[in-house]
């Protein structure tokens, strides 16, 4: 029989992994709606001419979209992130109060390369606020990604910068408009490859030498990182505006009193086209997975350009890759308290009268599992301490004609009887809501 394979780039989750998982997810979720966001799905299927309309073809990313055909032969895709579906949502609601935000957490695809934290089918957590002009919706945005992160146990790093800022810059320089996403492209890799590897780069993209070694120049000066000496570097309207957004979305940090988790990094781009101002990334402090874990911005003419309109609809959002904060806390040793099960009951011959105990506690609230396999109580009590159940409960007929019933504590080995009539007392201990 030919060997069972997983397609490269997919993973199944066994339950020890799922309940991890499921954890960032209601943590993350629970972080987005304390800040007013609403719950959204979007559809996994799309036609792939809503899937290239924001990069208007010949992007990189449309080389790694998932594209079939459907039985009426329609061009369809798989959506490959969860920014178009929602922009179509916006386009096709127009009764939608502003500001409309909304949490969306689910699958896309990439046929794209695999490493560690990206599959080619994975999970984004993407927060979106439509309808606010000013920097206070990226600020809210980066404080909530704090928020979760903090909740997940992890230190993050947010670097920002503004897409004006760095095209007025660009412009100052004098390169040809055609170029100027080359440029930023090749900006956007300072870090991952060095000024050396930016000079190159620039070289191979026909940028002539005295461009180049004022890209240079910059990429060494500090004064870029102090706003004061920012202002006297540039003059042009592009620039200044992306100047005076960086300062009010600083302000706001300062406010939201999270400045010390965020970087101004004035190179970082975002190679994608859609972004109009602010983009940020997220990064681990301490570098054990070195690629992003969330990134985002400010794409205030997408929605717009669905509705074949110039009117801009004023849009930031942020992402959360799943994926790769799974492994960041198994990188880091970090585990999440997940929702297994709290209660083991061993019926010894009592089956029907264990259903009618376990049916009472989860209607209280108790996870209860009942031993269904007839096994002996040695491997009964050994599954327990393997599944880490903290609690396991002998049935037979003595308990159900007492009405009284031991549970044992795994951890301690301790035991305590309890009424079995008494549901809320064996839910207060099992809670550890009482002194055992």
């Amino acid at each position: 029989m030919k060997e069972i394979q997983l397609l490269k780039g997919t993973k199944d989750f066994l339950p020890e992994e799922q309940a991890v998982r499921n954890e960032i997810k209601e943590i993350s979720e629970s972080v987005f709606r304390k800040y007013g966001c609403k719950p959204l799905e979007t559809s996994i299927l799309n036609p792939f001419e809503l899937m290239a309309s924001k990069y208007g073809g010949g992007a990189e990313i449309l080389k790694e979209v998932y594209r079939l055909t459907d039985q009426g032969e329609r061009d369809i895709s798989l959506r490959y992130d969860l920014t178009i579906p929602f922009a179509k949502v916006i386009a096709q609601n127009p009764e939608l109060r502003m500001p409309f935000k909304r949490y969306e957490i689910g699958k896309v695809f990439r046929d794209g390369p695999v490493k560690t934290g990206r599959l080619r089918e994975f999970t984004q957590c993407d927060v979106d606020i439509v309808g606010v002009k000013n920097m206070l919706a990226e600020a809210e945005l980066m404080t909530m990604a704090v928020d979760v992160f903090n909740k997940l146990g992890l230190e993050i790093e947010i670097q920002y910068n503004n897409r004006k800022l760095l095209v007025g810059m660009l412009r100052s320089l004098e390169i040809p408009e055609g170029k100027t996403n080359a440029v930023i492209l090749t900006l956007d890799k300072v870090e991952k490859i060095g000024v050396d590897g930016v000079t190159e780069e620039l070289n191979e993209k026909g940028i002539n030498t005295l461009q180049i070694t004022r890209i240079v120049e910059l990429l060494k000066d500090k004064d870029l990182l102090a706003l004061d000496k920012r202002k006297a570097m540039f003059q042009n309207s592009l620039y200044n505006e992306g100047l005076n957004e960086i300062a009010e979305l600083e302000a706001y940090l300062e406010a939201f009193n999270i400045k010390e988790f965020c970087r101004f990094t004035p190179f970082l781009a975002r190679g994608l086209d859609i972004y109009t101002g602010t983009i940020y990334e997220i990064f681990l402090k301490n570098s054990t997975i070195t690629s992003s874990i969330g990134s985002g911005g400010r794409y205030d003419k997408i929605i717009g350009k669905l509705l074949n309109s110039e009117r801009e609809y004023p849009t930031v959002g942020i992402s959360i890759g799943l994926d790769v904060v799974y492994y960041a806390l198994k990188e880091n040793g970090i585990s999440l308290t997940t929702n297994s099960t709290e209660l083991l009951i061993i019926p010894i011959g009592m089956e029907k009268e264990v259903l009618t105990i376990a049916q009472g506690l989860r209607k209280t609230g108790v996870k209860v599992e009942i031993e269904m396999m007839g096994k002996k109580l040695a491997k009964a009590f050994s599954y327990a301490n393997k599944e880490k159940i903290p609690y396991v409960m002998v049935v037979g007929s003595n308990e159900v004609e007492t009405s009284i019933a031991n549970i044992k504590e795994m951890d301690s080995g301790k035991e305590i009887s309890i009424d079995l009539n008494k549901l809320d007392e064996i839910y207060a201990l099992v809670k550890g809501e009482c002194r055992k």
